[in-house]
């Protein structure tokens, strides 16, 4: 049975249509609280949530009390100019290879967990994001799907002024300031989508749809990050990859955020995060 996997009040937790479950309760102290075991272990996920069938939930879920559902990765890649129409909207030819930053994991945060605007050019990127589920070296790209734990939303904040800063840019601290990455609510299983890479994905700005997109437009796909990825570095259970954004972003509008604005990301099959943008404070 497929599964989706959040971290509720710091504890791994399943969700279902009826509501939440502790994972260690219901899997009768099988699993830890620890979400990044989940992770590691999310084969047997599948299992522990068939057996929910019948039983009574802890609760509703409550995405203001969800943090980042993969809360301590080794390592969060981001992927630059990855969808035709951004590249199209940047006046920018297609790459030959992925454009690869690191967004530091200290800059993770929950679906519902506010974003710091740093900066008066602060902006927003909706992308798809691939959780790690094993340990993954050289693999070759008809084997990819079956590395991944699954898929959540994300959002690539991105500072502009502090990425462009220098020559070259400084994508990976631009990308990196406390709270420029929600992701959730939940890892979803890909058993749940009927094509993982067909999925419609959008942005909305204070209600207004800026982003609007599939992610079949993405230039390279989900199997040909991981084996680039796997053939430079081992990645491990819960590692992230930001896989780009489409066209939309304030950059090219000159529209960024400010305090009192609401980000809304939603990617088919997985949901919605909502995310209040809030002054520096000091």
């Amino acid at each position: 049975m497929a599964f989706r996997l959040a971290t509720t009040n710091d504890r791994a937790t399943l969700v279902t249509n009826d509501g939440t479950f502790d994972l260690e309760r219901h899997s009768d102290g099988g699993f830890s609280d620890d979400p990044m075991e989940a992770i590691a272990r999310h084969d047997e996920l599948h299992a522990v949530a068939e057996a929910l069938a019948g039983k009574t939930p802890d609760g509703p879920f409550d995405a203001s009390t969800a943090g980042p559902c993969s809360p301590r990765p080794q390592k969060a890649f981001g992927i630059g100019l990855n969808y035709r129409s951004h590249a199209e909207e940047s006046g920018m030819e297609l790459p030959a290879n992925p454009l690869v930053f690191a967004k530091f994991p200290s800059c993770l945060s929950g679906p519902e967990s506010d974003v710091i605007v740093f900066g008066e050019t602060t902006d927003w990127e909706a992308e798809l994001v691939v959780v790690m589920g094993r340990r993954a070296r050289d693999i070759a790209e008809g084997d990819a799907w079956k590395s991944i734990a699954g898929l959540t939303c994300g959002q690539d904040i991105s500072e502009r002024r502090t990425q462009f800063a220098s020559k070259p840019p400084h994508f990976d601290l631009g990308k990196s300031f406390d709270t420029f990455g929600p992701i959730g609510p939940y890892i979803v299983s890909l058993d749940q989508f009927e094509d993982p890479a067909d999925l419609a994905i959008s942005c909305d700005i204070n209600g207004e749809r800026r982003q609007d997109a599939r992610t079949n437009d993405l230039i390279f796909s989900i199997p040909a990050l991981i084996t680039y990825l796997s053939s430079i570095c081992t990645l491990e259970p819960g590692d992230l990859i930001f896989t780009g954004t489409p066209a939309g972003v304030g950059a090219f509008s000159k529209t960024f955020l400010k305090p009192g604005d609401t980000i809304t990301t939603t990617i088919e099959g997985i949901g919605s995060m909502t995310n209040r943008c809030v002054a520096k404070q000091g």
